[in-house]
């Protein structure tokens, strides 16, 4: 049954006549604490908090004043009192609340400002068990929710970043809060705390290795609103979670417009790519539309790796993402801008690159100060009506495999070397996937369709396109090799990639009719390698 509300209502402008300030974030504290003491504010504080601002000349009376109680155990008590958690949860217009205050002498807390112990930093930090256990704040989160939950009467900020508009609403209401200023700090601080537990959750399910958690919770802090998502009549934002992976959520923006809900989700799309090739063994260049690749090539610098990429399809690297494992010269950035990108994402770039692009006022560019590590373990989500789907980051590298030559032929050693890039770009483009690649590049992608021999059929007319645009005799689909993210139902899919000119094909296996594709491939004297690993990407 539900706790009875009293139905007392809360009033519009409240007086703030003491807070209690207990930080671990310190930025802006000292001015914030002179501006509320300019605003008549008593202050009170804990720990290192109060020494600051004792530092600093200000008066404030310590915790231990109001609780009759001093911090024991190392800090970890020092704020859970009645003293305290009373001065913050008391209705002051409810007589059984306000006797109660004045019968045990506890004093009223208006104002709270409070952020938490950096968990989540010293999560990433890599620290050992007991460190990371010490820094989950207790009386922090506590203090938050009651002030939070008492909004009525009470004010509480967890963020620096609302120290200003504190003060300059203090000072539009000569010295009081309005109750829409309080509900809109209560709903932030419940989000903060929220995303809080949800970090330490997800942190002991990693650890503990509980992959499927009774309760699975997800935090986030927004980064930026966007001017819409997906289409102009959705509203978006995008929010970071901390994860350090090097990528869009982590890159530094050095020029162009703010990215868009599309831009993000492509620019990932595209640097997660290019995270499976080793700068100390190639360069690679991955271009990316509708978070599918028109091209990715691999060769002995970036310019040369983007040419070849481009090559693959032309029409649709157009307005597309560009993501390259290396840094960003400037030859490679000369040639990019020849053709409208809208986003350039890198490891990091020269001043001669950076220059270049800066002609391009309106092309944004990314640097990561990293790759993503393709081996890395994590989790993706998806929501779905009513629920949320929850698996791990497929961190499968074809490098890894254990490939099982199933025909009579074997392939080449450069035809092994191209099945194998050809399967790493397969892993990343939307299902059905089908790629072809020669010489360490694509030249032909067939992605998203409903039927494998489909995508197959595609790839190979895209690569006609593409060779027709570059005044070729033939496609290079022409003694390439292919690619297939899932196993052939059927011949079928093999025989259209045999009749764009395949030489060797890359799969998973396990169909039922697995034999009769091997049949299909020996009787066309086709080399084909068993992956045993399936990359369906939707």
């Amino acid at each position: 049954m539900a706790v009875a509300a009293k139905n007392i209502p809360a009033p519009d402008l409240v007086p703030v006549r003491r807070a209690l300030l207990s930080v671990f974030d310190k930025t802006g504290l000292i001015d914030f604490a002179k501006g509320l003491v300019a605003a008549g504010v008593e202050l009170v504080s804990t720990g290192g908090t109060a020494k600051a601002i004792a530092e600093a000349g200000l008066a404030v009376r310590d915790v231990s004043e109001l609780t009759g109680f001093p911090e024991i155990m190392d800090g970890r008590v020092k704020t859970l009192h009645p003293s305290v958690h009373g001065a913050l949860l008391g209705v002051r217009d409810d007589p059984e609340h306000a006797k109660a205050m004045h019968d045990h002498g506890i004093e009223p807390i208006d104002l709270l400002v409070s952020n938490l112990y950096p968990f989540e930093e010293v999560r990433r930090s890599g620290a050992d068990y007991a460190a990371v256990v010490e820094n989950i704040d207790i009386g922090g989160p506590a203090m938050i929710r009651a002030s939070a939950k008492n909004h009525a009467y009470v004010a509480i900020v967890t963020d620096p970043g609302d120290y200003a508009s504190v003060l300059n609403a203090l000072e539009m209401n000569i010295g009081s809060l309005s109750l829409d200023f309080r509900q809109k700090l209560a709903a932030k601080a419940f989000a903060r705390t929220a995303s809080y537990d949800a970090a330490i959750s997800g942190w002991f399910a990693e650890t503990l290795v509980i992959e499927h958690p009774t309760w699975r919770t997800f935090g986030g802090r927004l980064e930026s609103v966007m001017r819409y998502g997906e289409n102009p009549h959705q509203s978006a934002g995008f929010y970071v979670n901390g994860d350090k992976r090097p990528g869009v959520a982590t890159a530094r923006q050095l020029q162009g417009k703010q990215l868009s809900y599309n831009n993000i989700n492509d620019t990932d799309a595209a640097f997660e790519l290019v995270g499976e090739f080793d700068p100390n063994r190639c360069a690679a260049v991955a271009i990316i539309k509708h978070a599918n690749p028109c091209g990715v090539a691999e060769d002995a610098s970036l310019a040369a790796a983007y040419a070849r990429a481009l090559a693959c399809d032309p029409v649709s690297a157009f307005g597309g993402i560009v993501a390259m494992n290396r840094i960003l010269d400037a030859e490679a950035a000369q040639e990019i801008v020849k053709t409208f990108t809208e986003v350039i994402i890198a490891p990091n770039a020269s001043e001669d690159a950076v220059r270049i692009i800066a002609a391009k006022k309106n092309l944004r560019l990314l640097v990561t100060g990293g790759l993503p590590d393709p081996h890395a373990g994590g989790i993706t989500v998806k929501s779905v009506a009513g629920g949320m789907l929850v698996q791990g980051r497929d961190n499968a590298v074809v490098d890894d495999f254990e490939l099982k030559v199933v025909t009579r032929r074997a392939p080449t050693a450069a035809e092994m070397a191209d099945l194998k890039f050809a399967f790493r770009i397969a892993k990343h483009v939307k299902s059905n996937a089908i790629v072809y690649a020669k010489d360490g590049a694509t030249v032909g992608i067939g992605a998203g369709q409903m039927s494998r021999v489909d995508s197959s059929r595609i790839a190979a007319r895209k690569a006609l396109d593409a060779a027709e645009a570059a005044g070729l005799a033939e496609p290079l689909t022409k003694g390439s090799v292919v690619a297939s993210d899932a196993f052939f139902p059927f011949a079928d899919g093999l025989i259209s990639a045999i009749e764009a000119g395949a030489t060797a094909v890359i799969q998973p296996g396990g169909s039922m009719r697995d034999d009769d594709v091997i049949a299909a491939a020996d009787a066309h004297g086709i080399a084909m390698v068993f992956t045993g690993v399936r990359h369906f990407r939707h």
